[in-house]
């Protein structure tokens, strides 16, 4: 099929949605399929159109489901998609309504579907192929967080549990990710001013940021709403365990019985996390064997597969 990949004009660069794109494109053109991405779809010969994100895509949506009546589309559903646009929005519901399929990046999303929309809604995980292995500097215990600082990541919780625990302990918070809201660059620079063992590198390129996840002891997603993160892939991969916000996107991630949650906005509960990891072997060996337990959820060749399956039955397949 000719398939067009639409990724919202918002979407920043290295942002999740544009890696989600890269990635599925690379996938279906492995399939067979010809492929490309555009910011709004504005008309052509496709057989498909795949829209990242219901809200911010509806007008590509709705112009490829006029102009191509017979034409499926499937819409892919962002964490702001699923925990705050379906509910507040029309266009949103109306994407979910003119999709032939749609897709949740992690299990837990189907909960905010009703029935009806949850049978033609496929769950496909995110994947990662990064080729590290997790090799931890022995000193100082190295707390990473990796993503663009806006609120719904809730980006500065990390720094704050860092300021709970006793500042001769040897451990460090290590920010990476541009400043997507106006008062985030200051509020990081801030932040380390008050805190010697904090550190924010800004943006660095994906290959930097391996580098410093494989060499941390534990990574904190400390996110307010989440639909899938890319960053759990890459920990599970790497074998970094991971301590997460308990909410919906990080449990569809980890799974119910992950070790390593913490609840939303509480950085004292995070501290005590930080500090268990770091002075309890057998607790930290449960929590490493916890998150390569997820890893080949993960793996390229499960994304690929996945993929094979939501397009199984589209017209051109």
């Amino acid at each position: 099929m000719k398939i067009a990949i639409t990724v919202p004009h918002s979407a920043v660069p290295r942002s999740g949605n544009w890696h989600t794109a890269a990635r599925w494109a690379s996938f279906l053109r492995g399939l067979g399929h010809r492929v490309r991405i555009v910011t709004e779809w504005r008309g052509g010969g496709d057989d498909l159109l795949l829209a990242l994100h219901a809200r911010k895509s509806f007008a590509s949506i709705r112009r490829f489901s006029d102009l191509r009546p017979a034409a499926p589309v499937v819409v892919a559903l962002t964490g702001t998609d699923l925990y705050h646009d379906i509910g507040k929005y029309p266009e949103a519901r109306q994407s979910l309504g003119l999709a032939t399929r749609l897709v949740v990046l992690q299990e837990e999303g189907l909960r905010e579907l009703s029935p009806f929309l949850r049978g033609k809604t496929r769950v496909v995980y995110q994947s990662s192929d990064v080729a590290r292995r997790h090799a931890p500097e022995r000193s100082p215990f190295r707390v990473a967080v990796i993503g663009h600082l806006r609120g719904e990541k809730d980006p500065f919780r990390a720094v704050m549990a860092l300021r709970r625990i006793e500042r001769s302990t040897p451990v460090e918070v290590l920010q990476l990710g541009a400043a997507l809201e106006r008062d985030m660059r200051t509020r990081a620079r801030g932040w380390m001013k008050l805190e010697s063992r904090y550190r924010w590198l800004g943006s660095v390129s994906h290959g930097a940021a391996m580098r410093w996840l494989a060499s941390s002891h534990l990574l904190v997603v400390s996110s307010v709403m989440e639909g899938g993160a890319n960053v759990i892939c890459e920990a599970a991969r790497i074998g970094v365990p991971v301590l997460a916000s308990r909410v919906p996107g990080n449990v569809g991630m980890l799974g119910r019985d992950y070790p390593g949650y913490f609840p939303l906005f509480d950085d004292r509960a995070l501290a005590r996390l930080i500090e268990r990891c770091r002075t309890d072997a057998a607790f930290y060996r449960k929590l490493k064997g916890a998150i390569l337990r997820r890893r080949s959820q993960f793996a390229p060749d499960a994304e690929k597969s996945a993929l094979r399956r939501l397009l199984r039955g589209l017209r051109g397949d």
